[in-house]
Order: C-alpha cells, then sequence, then structure tokens
C-alpha cells in the first residue's frame, strides 16, 4: 500500500519558507560579519551548502522508497553518510573554532534550521507537485451552503 501525500496547508508552506530562508539569511549574515579568515568564512560557507543539498537528497531518496521509486542501497547510504557528515563538519569546525560559545550556537542553531527548512521545503514541492491539476481545498468556513 502506498502512502498517499495530503495537499500541504498554505501555513505549513510558508513555515517551511520561513524556516529555509531564517537559517540560510541568518546563517549567511553571520558569516558576512564574522571576524575570521576567508578560507574559514569559505569552509563554512560550504559546508553549509554541502548540508542543505544533503538534506534534500535523502529527502527525496526516502521519499522515493515510500512511493516504490527505485533508489539503489548505495545511492541511500551515500545520502545518509552526506548528511552526517555536513553535520560532523560544523560540529568539528565549531569545536575547533576561536569563537565565543554564543556564536558557535548560533551558527549550529541557524544551520540546523536551514537544513529542516530545506527539507520541508522539498517535501512541499513534491506534494504540490502531485496536486498541481486540482483546486486547492477550501476550508469549511469558505464552502457554499446546500
Amino acid at each position: 500500500m502506498q502512502a498517499q501525500p495530503q495537499r500541504p496547508t498554505g501555513a505549513f508552506i510558508g513555515a517551511s519558507w520561513a524556516a529555509l530562508l531564517v537559517g540560510a539569511i541568518a546563517y549567511l549574515t553571520g558569516l558576512w560579519n564574522a571576524d575570521m579568515a576567508l578560507n574559514e568564512k569559505g569552509y563554512y560557507f560550504t559546508v553549509l551548502m554541502y548540508g542543505l543539498f544533503s538534506a534534500v537528497s535523502l529527502q527525496k531518496s526516502v521519499r522515493d522508497r515510500i512511493e516504490s521509486i527505485p533508489v539503489t542501497a548505495i545511492y541511500y547510504g551515500l545520502c545518509w553518510v552526506s548528511l552526517l557528515l555536513a553535520v560532523l563538519l560544523l560540529t568539528v569546525g565549531l569545536w575547533n573554532a576561536t569563537l565565543v560559545a554564543s556564536e558557535k550556537g548560533f551558527y549550529a542553531m541557524s544551520f540546523l534550521l536551514s537544513l529542516f527548512g530545506a527539507v520541508a521545503v522539498q517535501k512541499n514541492i513534491r506534494d504540490l507537485a502531485h496536486f498541481k491539476d486540482e483546486p486547492p481545498l477550501q476550508s469549511a468556513a469558505t464552502l457554499p451552503d446546500d
């Protein structure tokens, strides 16, 4: 039995995009204003981009498997390794950074918020593609009375 996706609500779509944008913009703004060498900024930027890509790729692989779309075990495993590696790279980078604890926490939380937002946005895009030819559901308050 295949799980049938439900149309995401406007509130969830908005919250997903907000999580992605707030997390990524906060992370990148902090990075832009950070007092660190350019190669260090490049490292943290690359870890963010790698993390976002691996999170979306893993979400797609999990969803494909749920919908009985073939995903090779090696690719599925690589998705998990990539996501865990991105988180590990950020953790090691922050652990060894000469930043104050509040800055380290800021980068960690904005990174994780970005990953969550990317997964949620990808899920919404995929769910909406399933319903693209159907009209949006109306709430009970806007349905005509019979």
